[in-house]
């Protein structure tokens, strides 16, 4: 999918060049518009004859370029220059497309009478557009090559920044400024098609997880990371979703599980590996020794949120905590979440027979509690079930699968990266009420693996409901903890499982947040 990517994003900045040389055929259907003194915009001023078709053409070529932009995969985060550098682009990408929307009110230079009736503010705007713009593709090819090193983009560089001050030069003079200026736009173009040819012949990228700065893998107390989870993350997404034929046994056969599963410190490991960077295993954090709790979060949840009830539990408890696929510090899956995959990974993550183990889950992860327990009844000694969402009658949408498909490498894209880091941070302030210790909501990766979750809850639900009807649900117990419960869902959902239903109406939602003791207390009851 990312090479497809690649070649999307290729395809955008040669339209954008195209689009953007519409006047070197244009210019000769205005014959009012001087070609050597007069602008090349000018073949879009409102008293022009083809002034819609210029215009539609910037307004086209801005977005292209900005469409461009946004698909580029692998932009290094950790390059200031190579990230403003696509973003000066896309700054350009913008005033283009602001610059065909409000067009000149007539040719400046071509026209003697323009300009002595006075200005619009659209033809202010158009030419505040225009000298933005220039800086801003110029800024943009300085630091791209700076970042590429290479010569042929240098070379166009200092051919535009040439260019750009004969223009300046002309204008002063007075004569030649039509000449000067189509030379400027040419070399623009022309460096959009390198760019464009840079992306064609870019390497086939290597499959890695997040990259963390040394002391921000989280945890709290004695909290480790796990890397040997391997067999729960293959590469159809950690068990498929062929049903149920699949998922089952994986309990028993989860064979690392049954070894010491500490293998590196957050503080002192090497942060790659220990956040399974390297070869896409999993993050997963283990506390304390005892009784194996394994805890699951809800949708676009991460193992940091869990850390007061972690804490709690791990006098007395073996705790185990980690992120799905994309989530948190974990990389990305090839393929879309399913309800069995989920099921499967947690029956990899938890103790092997004849161990047991005691089940956390969050909202929506509760379904997969839920599948885990009627899949492995054997492996299950109790299920804690914390404001579970309740599997709706929809069905799923028929483009979920193929988005599903897209979505890991569109969040490595920089139009992802600079989504997330421009509303996932206060979003997950807003939403969680809790700082994020390692920014993991800042990257695209994760706003990636939430849309995916998101896309694949219908179909979830479904599968979850075909389950119910095939498999029962074992004699274990079962705490549903709850803030409120306005329609009944939970409730009725609480009376299918035989589950004790704790309400706790004075906390609010997140209760592992809010309430954490309350979770432990559920957990380890007196």
């Amino acid at each position: 999918m990312e090479r497809r990517l690649f070649v999307l994003a290729a395809g955008a900045f040669i339209v954008a060049a195209v689009l953007g040389s519409a006047w070197v055929t244009g210019q000769f259907t205005t014959p009012t518009v001087d070609r050597t003194e007069g602008y090349v915009s000018e073949l879009a001023a409102v008293d022009q004859p083809w002034t819609r078709l210029f215009r539609i053409s910037d307004v086209l070529s801005g977005l292209a370029c900005l469409a461009g932009v946004a698909l580029v995969p692998r932009v290094s985060l950790k390059c200031s220059w190579e990230w403003a550098g696509w973003l000066a682009l896309a700054a350009f990408g913008l005033l283009t497309a602001t610059a065909g929307l409000f067009p000149l009110d007539c040719a400046a230079l071509s026209d003697p009478l323009c300009g002595q009736r006075g200005t619009s503010p659209a033809h202010v705007a158009h030419a505040l557009a225009r000298v933005l713009g220039t800086g801003a593709v110029l800024g943009a090819m300085m630091l791209l090559s700076a970042r590429w090193a290479a010569r042929a983009s240098w070379l166009f560089t200092w051919l535009t920044l040439a260019a750009t001050l004969l223009t300046v030069i002309t204008l002063a003079v007075g004569r030649g400024v039509g000449l000067a200026h189509r030379a400027q736009l040419t070399a623009i173009a022309v460096w959009l098609v390198y760019v464009a040819l840079r992306l064609l012949v870019a390497d086939e990228p290597d499959e890695a997880g997040p990259r963390i700065a040394p002391g921000r893998l989280g945890g709290v107390g004695g909290a480790r990371v796990r890397a040997d989870d391997a067999p729960a993350w293959s590469g159809d997404g950690g068990g498929g979703g062929s049903g149920a034929e699949r998922a089952s046994g994986a309990c028993a056969a989860a064979g690392p599980a049954t070894a010491d599963p500490v293998t590196a410190d957050p503080v002192t490991a090497d942060p790659v590996t220990a956040a399974g960077g390297g070869g896409g295993e999993p993050h997963v954090v283990v506390q304390g020794e005892g009784p194996a709790v394994l805890i699951t979060a809800g949708l676009a949840g991460a193992w940091f949120h869990w850390d007061a009830v972690a804490a709690r539990l791990a006098a007395g408890h073996r705790v185990i905590r980690f992120d799905r696929p994309g989530l948190g510090l974990s990389p990305c899956a090839p393929a879309p979440p399913t309800l069995y995959g989920e099921a499967a990974r947690l029956a990899a993550l938890s103790p092997a027979h004849p161990q047991q183990v005691t089940l956390v889950a969050h909202g929506v992860a509760c379904w997969h509690a839920e599948a885990f327990a009627r899949l492995h009844p054997l492996c299950l000694a109790r299920l804690v079930l914390v404001e579970p969402a309740c599997a709706g009658e929809r069905r799923p949408l028929p483009f979920a699968l193929t988005a599903g498909r897209w979505l890991p490498a569109l969040g490595r894209t920089w139009g992802a990266a600079a989504l997330a880091r421009l509303t996932g941070p206060p979003a997950h302030r807003l939403l969680a009420g809790v700082p994020d210790p390692s920014g993991v909501y800042g990257t695209g990766r994760v706003l990636a693996a939430v849309a995916g979750e998101w896309l694949a809850l219908r179909r979830m639900a479904l599968d979850l409901r075909a389950l119910r009807a095939e498999k029962p649900f074992p004699d274990v117990p079962v705490t549903v903890l709850t803030s409120g419960d306005p329609d009944g869902r939970v409730e009725r959902l609480a009376g299918e499982l035989g589950a004790e239903h704790v309400h706790l109406p004075q906390t609010g939602p997140r209760l592992q947040l809010r309430a954490p003791q309350a979770v432990a207390d559920a957990v380890a009851p007196a």
